[in-house]
């Protein structure tokens, strides 16, 4: 069964807050989503340590941290 956990964070083009679902079951995840308001794609790379804790950074097409 997946862990799924839920987090709202800011489009890093609109500005505007969306939720997101990461699985907190595997330990490093990024991928694209189109943001729920401006539809744009947004990398997002996420996370998970050993202690649980979840880090997630949200990146536009022109950042080059966000590259996969």
């Amino acid at each position: 069964m997946q862990e799924l956990e839920e987090r709202s964070e800011q489009c890093p083009y609109c500005g505007e807050m969306i939720d997101i679902l990461i699985d907190i079951s595997v330990p490093h995840q990024n991928y694209i989503e189109d943001c729920q308001v401006c539809c744009q794609p947004i990398t997002i790379d996420a996370t998970v340590d050993f202690d649980g804790a979840v880090s997630v950074f949200l990146f536009n097409e022109n950042d080059s941290a966000g590259q996969l």
